[in-house]
């Protein structure tokens, strides 16, 4: 089953030609209708006057002729029949059982309807005999004297004439109109193709604008020309786009104006966080010497201030990334060496088994490869259960580093916003963390030109980083 264009000028091109055709197809058929129809009666009237005058010249003995008299002779059927004949014509007599044919035709090509009816009067018929259309006229012969009315003599005419000229005419009036229609058909498509270009140029104009306004080029405007609907429509994209800029402008100087914010909040804070770490690392050798309540006291005081500075140290990173000023240090790596050292500055060597090979070599930033590991296996430390699991592997086109925790996972509704700033999902939203620490590692990870995704196993959750040859 064929579909119709789905392109608007597409459209408009078919309607505009299926219009087209079909008014030249009426048009045609009524004209070629109209045509044979006048064709038909010419004829038709011309062959009944033509068998009508010439019977009426009749003028020997048979012409006298009274029913009850003696029967015409063959003789006198055939004088009949020759005052009626003619080029190509086939004239058939009858009176009784006497009957008179000159030509192909005969008897059994007289239709028996117009055979009936040509007893009353002169009656016409077409016919297809022997593949020719033929017009046949049947008629009663009269005969009238002077003033007296006609009386009937019994004899019946049959005239068979020919219609080929009348054929040929209408064949080549139908050929004419059809080449008439071809060439209505090429205007019109023609017109049809420069009408819907002329239409659908203002719309063109309108796509590539809009186009350029979602890359983001603000500034876009169009001329207006004119004063009808596309015209209008050209003027309320101009005024939307300049909103668009204005809007655009306001989010983006209020952005900036959050991210410097951020940015200076974090490094004020850094000096008394390390004023604060000097202090919490000296109460925290005396912590066991207190008594019991102070001692927890100073144990979540701890706490709470190692967790503070790691925040701040994640906000001055996503500051680097949002301010476009964080750059990659590439150099080989060995990537067993990298995650070994990663997990043993972290005291994490006993919860987390390592499958890389000792002689995997990439470039990539070490310092990037760290955060990226340290967060995910922290991740799957904090919130999973073990074991964890750590596989690294060379492909073709880069590394491929693989976490994975063997705990309940992660709710199918909060994987498409793990990598969400501050996101944190079901337990973990009471846990100890910034919600950065993903956010920072698919920053890192795009920063080298990678990916990372995320998937639920049973059990647990795996993460999958990819990192491309640098």
């Amino acid at each position: 089953m064929s579909r119709l264009p789905s392109g608007l000028r597409a459209r408009l091109v078919f309607t505009f030609t299926l219009v087209a055709v079909a008014a030249s197809v009426i048009v045609a058929t009524i004209g070629f209708e109209l045509a044979k129809t006048a064709l038909v009666t010419r004829a038709e009237n011309s062959s009944t006057d033509l068998v009508t005058r010439e019977l009426g010249r009749i003028t020997f003995p048979v012409g006298r002729l009274r029913q009850g008299e003696a029967a015409p002779t063959t003789r006198e059927l055939s004088a009949i029949g020759r005052v009626l004949d003619g080029p190509n014509r086939s004239v058939f007599i009858e009176y009784g059982n006497l009957t008179y044919a000159n030509g192909p035709l005969s008897m059994t090509d007289i239709p028996n309807e117009l055979s009936g009816r040509a007893r009353s009067g002169v009656v016409t018929q077409r016919k297809v005999i022997k593949g020719e259309l033929w017009l046949i006229v049947g008629t009663p012969v009269f005969r009238k004297e002077g003033t007296a009315a006609a009386e009937a003599t019994g004899l019946r005419a049959f005239v068979f004439f020919p219609l080929r000229d009348e054929e040929r005419q209408l064949d080549a009036l139908r050929g004419k109109l059809v080449q008439g229609s071809v060439s209505i058909l090429l205007i019109a498509l023609v017109v049809a193709l420069v009408s819907a270009r002329r239409v659908l140029l203002p719309v063109r104009r309108l796509s590539a604008a809009a186009q350029a306004l979602g890359q983001g080029r603000l500034d876009t405007r169009l001329p207006v020309h004119g004063q009808d609907e596309l015209a209008e429509l050209t003027a309320r994209f101009n005024d939307a786009a300049a909103a668009l800029e204005l809007s655009v402008s306001e989010l983006r100087a209020l952005e900036a104006m959050s991210r410097r914010f951020v940015a200076d909040v974090s490094h004020e804070l850094r000096t008394p966080l390390t004023a604060m770490t000097a202090v919490a690392d000296m109460l925290y050798e005396e912590a066991n010497h207190l008594p019991k309540a102070p001692a927890e006291a100073v144990r979540l005081m701890l706490n709470e201030v190692a967790r503070l500075r790691e925040l701040v140290e994640h906000l001055i990173e996503v500051s680097r990334f949002d301010a476009g000023t964080a750059t990659l240090n590439v150099e080989p790596v060995n990537v067993a060496d990298a995650i070994q050292d990663c997990l043993e500055m972290r005291g994490w060597n006993d919860g987390v088994r390592v499958n890389a090979s000792q002689s995997l070599t990439v470039n990539l930033d070490p310092r990037r490869f760290d955060v990226i590991v340290a967060n995910l296996v922290g991740n799957a430390l904090k919130h999973g259960l073990p074991p964890v699991l750590i596989g690294a592997r060379g492909t073709e086109n880069g590394l491929e580093v693989k976490v994975r925790d063997h705990g309940q996972g992660i709710p199918p509704e909060a994987l498409p916003h793990v990598f969400d700033r501050f996101f944190k999902a079901g337990a973990r939203g009471r846990s100890q963390g910034s919600g950065l620490g993903l956010s920072i590692v698919r920053a890192n990870v795009h920063l080298h030109g990678g990916t990372i995704s995320v998937r639920p196993q049973d059990p647990g959750t795996l993460f999958t980083v990819w990192l491309p040859h640098q």
